[in-house]
């Protein structure tokens, strides 16, 4: 290997990997007392030594021996452990002894996504009480500090443990916090919420190399991580090139200075230049929490791709399966529950719909096809003038229902109705669903108040069409489990769409467990 491209490398080493210069042995910060440890799965541990330091880790009457490599680095993992709501200590020793007091073993969640997943419980309806309340020593917060990204991945991380309670709480993600907390007053297994999260972000940034790789439709994004990823060729050579520069700058930096001249501009650093590495985000605020043991993860955003259609799909399959690939829970499923857009801005009377964020929506529903996924659909408690809609409690508690059913297994209907097929019988058609629950109704939802029927309302935000393509807005009536639509309008009909626009103000298809439908339609027409 070229000496040039051999102190690459090595830079880039020291940049994935922090090495102590100290013969102490050291922890991540996701590692703190307070946290909260995955039950049932083999529990990495890991961090820095010196080489050749020998490391014990105890926990839960488990020992665990091995020596730190070359490279200062060790891991051990732990035998899959049972849930445990009385918090003992972790002890790593090497030359040095740390221990870490009030451990919990439960489930570990993500909390990921934008400004809606980042919205504050202080900022939420009645914030005020409800942080008075949040009085709960089963669920246990960490909340990566701060708006960071890296040109390359991170290891060590920031940010500490702590106990949900009044003083604590306040500042924490409020779907997350209403996510977990609906867990734990529902199972009594411990919570352990780790927030990171940033307001106005793309999805892209949040997705590991990986990712874009394995997603056909994103390769001239993953050409543009190769640019940037120092384990493949083509990034080895950008780091290359960048190390030279570096070299060169450093030499004629010191020849200013010893001449009182003003030293050259600094060389960018590759992946902040040319519109940036689209791994930024991943690099600094994920990437040091890997590969510490999860359940899954919660994700609210999508208004920053709000523009997209069906590439916001191939997007949510580069970020879902880039983390199941870097977390590497092998048969341990890494559950990925997501919030469908809330409604926002004024509401239209076209009734083709297609407008906003409507076929961003569609993206969302046909992310339901990669497996152990699932979505809170929200398009009833959003508002008009605000895009951060302030009803944090059911956007968690619907989230919730996907883990209560799918890690818990509770007979629990998950979801409101999501469209599956269609018929046409004559001058009608007739629709299907899953998750229709108890049966479908006409639904009224105010507020946190639970959703109550509206026995003598009537389905709104239907739209039915011809092979013409021309919409008009239909009638639509519940028959058992299904709707059946028509329109005096349109007499050989083709296709459906239901609250398919930016604002569906009106939609009022629910099922009797008080969950309203997903958007959606039957349609693939431009």
């Amino acid at each position: 290997m070229p000496m040039s491209i051999a102190r690459a490398l090595v830079v880039c080493a020291n940049f994935l990997l922090y090495t102590p210069l100290l013969a102490e042995v050291e922890l991540p910060n996701v590692f703190s007392s307070h946290m909260v440890l995955q039950r049932d799965l083999s529990v990495p541990v890991w961090g820095w030594a010196v080489a050749g330091e020998k490391v014990t880790v105890r926990f839960a009457g488990q020992v665990v021996r091995t020596t730190a490599n070359d490279l200062g680095t060790w891991s051990v993992k732990l035998n899959p452990l049972d849930a445990r709501d009385v918090g003992i200590n972790l002890e790593v020793e090497g030359e040095n002894k740390i221990v870490l007091e009030d451990v919990l073993v439960g489930d570990v969640w993500i909390c990921s996504g934008q400004s809606n997943m980042e919205w504050q419980v202080l900022q939420s309806l009645n914030g005020k009480q409800e942080i008075e309340s949040a009085d709960h020593p089963g669920i246990r917060l960490f909340d990566v500090p701060g708006h960071t990204t890296a040109a390359l991945p991170q290891s060590r991380g920031a940010g500490a443990w702590q106990v949900c309670a009044p003083e604590t709480v306040g500042t924490f993600s409020a779907v997350g916090y209403y996510f977990g907390r609906q867990l734990l007053s529902e199972t009594s297994v411990p919570v352990g919420l780790i927030g990171t999260n940033w307001g106005g972000t793309r999805i892209e940034p949040w997705t590991p190399p990986i990712g874009f790789r394995t997603v056909a439709e994103l390769k001239e994004l993953a050409n543009k991580v190769d640019q940037f990823d120092p384990t493949v060729p083509v990034g080895r050579a950008v780091w290359e090139t960048y190390l030279t520069n570096v070299e060169a700058w450093t030499t004629a930096a010191r020849k200013a200075v010893r001449a009182s001249r003003v030293p050259p501009k600094p060389v960018p650093v590759p992946g902040f230049t040319s519109g940036g590495d689209p791994t930024a985000i991943y690099n600094s605020m994920v990437q040091p929490l890997i590969p510490y043991g999860i359940r899954g993860a919660i994700w609210y955003q999508g208004e920053s791709n709000g523009g997209e259609g069906v590439e916001y799909f191939h997007k949510m399959q580069a970020l879902i399966g880039g983390w199941r690939q870097v977390w590497k829970q092998g048969d341990f499923p890494l559950y990925f529950y997501f919030v469908q857009l809330a409604d926002y801005l004024q509401p239209t009377n076209d009734p083709a719909g297609g407008d906003g964020w409507s076929p961003t929506r569609q993206a969302q529903f046909k992310a339901l096809e990669i497996p152990h996924t699932g979505m809170a659909v929200i398009t009833d408690i959003g508002t008009a003038g605000d895009v951060h809609p302030r009803n944090k409690q059911d956007v968690g508690a619907r989230l919730a229902r996907w883990a209560l059913r799918d890690v818990h297994g509770q007979a629990i209907v998950p979801s409101g109705p999501l469209y599956r097929a269609f018929e046409v019988e004559g001058d009608k058609i007739r629709l299907r669903f899953d998750h229709v629950g108890s049966g479908l109704m006409v639904g009224q939802k105010a507020g946190l108040a639970p959703t109550q029927e509206d026995s003598e309302g009537e389905l709104a935000r239907f739209a039915i069409a011809g092979s013409d393509k021309k919409w008009s807005w239909a009638i639509a009536v519940i028959d058992g489990g299904t709707v059946v639509v028509s329109s005096p309008d349109v007499k050989a009909p083709v296709a459906v769409r239901y609250a398919y626009s930016m604002n569906p103000a009106g939609a009022n298809l629910y099922n009797k467990e008080g969950l309203p439908a997903s958007p959606f339609r039957t349609d693939q027409w431009k």
